[in-house]
């Protein structure tokens, strides 16, 4: 087995602020799976898949990112492949055992999601770019190796192995925190020198001062916690528009 890099979802992934504003998307069926979907101001062949944290799309943290990404000029479309089911239903030991249990029937439903999507939104002139959070991360990086998309970014990433970073085709950005059980320092670099050895196109952020879970929902009270939430997003965006122009 390929060695492990990022591992699985743990406690303080379980955690965190709720956020406040006003979500302005909808939520449609899209291939069988309930999809988040945010438009942008003007009309664009610009899409951003937004593959979730445990909490899911549909939680308001990650309503009001994906909202942010469509001012920003693309379509975003957040799949609930939790089925309604994500980890605020469960407590205490339950929440292992419900991410034991919720990965197959994600992976499972993902493809037939993905042909409904590009069925909807083009398969020929529309550029796509996939941002994974925690457990969305695997999903980006199977896209980024079989070239469904034209860049990745991952943000405190889960379920990432070896094999990834060496099957990587496409453009990643990687999101991190200074402090993450689930994607530690040694990993990360480990997953920086099988880049390099590649001569992948990547860009790291690192953020001091922040844990695992920042990029969604961190203490937007704290300067530190709000400046790194708000330029991962804001990097993320930059480095979907250099390779969709």
């Amino acid at each position: 087995m390929s060695p492990t890099l990022a591992s699985a979802p743990g406690s303080c992934c379980f955690t965190g602020v709720k956020h406040t504003g006003t979500p302005v998307g909808r939520v449609e069926d899209l291939g069988g799976i309930p999809t988040y979907i945010s438009d942008p101001p003007a009309a664009t062949q610009k899409v951003i898949l937004f593959l979730a944290d445990v909490w899911s799309p549909l939680y308001l943290n990650n309503k009001l990112i994906q909202d942010y990404f469509a001012s920003c000029g693309y379509i975003v479309l957040g799949p609930d492949y939790f089925f309604g089911d994500s980890v605020p239903n469960h407590d205490g030991p339950d929440r292992q055992a419900w991410i034991d249990s919720s990965r197959k029937p994600a992976i499972d439903a993902f493809p037939a999601w993905l042909d409904a999507v590009k069925e909807k939104y083009g398969r020929e002139n529309t550029k796509y770019c996939a941002v994974g959070y925690c457990f969305g991360a695997p999903f980006v990086m199977d896209l980024c190796s079989d070239g469904s998309v034209v860049a990745g970014a991952l943000a405190h990433p889960a379920f990432l192995d070896e094999d990834h970073f060496e099957k990587l085709d496409g453009p990643l950005l990687l999101s991190c925190a200074e402090e993450d059980h689930t994607f530690p320092l040694a990993s990360r670099r480990r997953a920086e020198d099988i880049m390099v050895a590649r001569k992948s196109t990547y860009h790291f952020q690192v953020f001091s001062g922040v844990k695992h879970g920042f990029a969604v929902r961190c203490d937007l009270a704290i300067d530190t916690q709000r400046w790194a939430k708000e330029e991962s997003a804001r990097g993320i965006v930059s480095w979907f528009d250099r390779f969709t122009v």
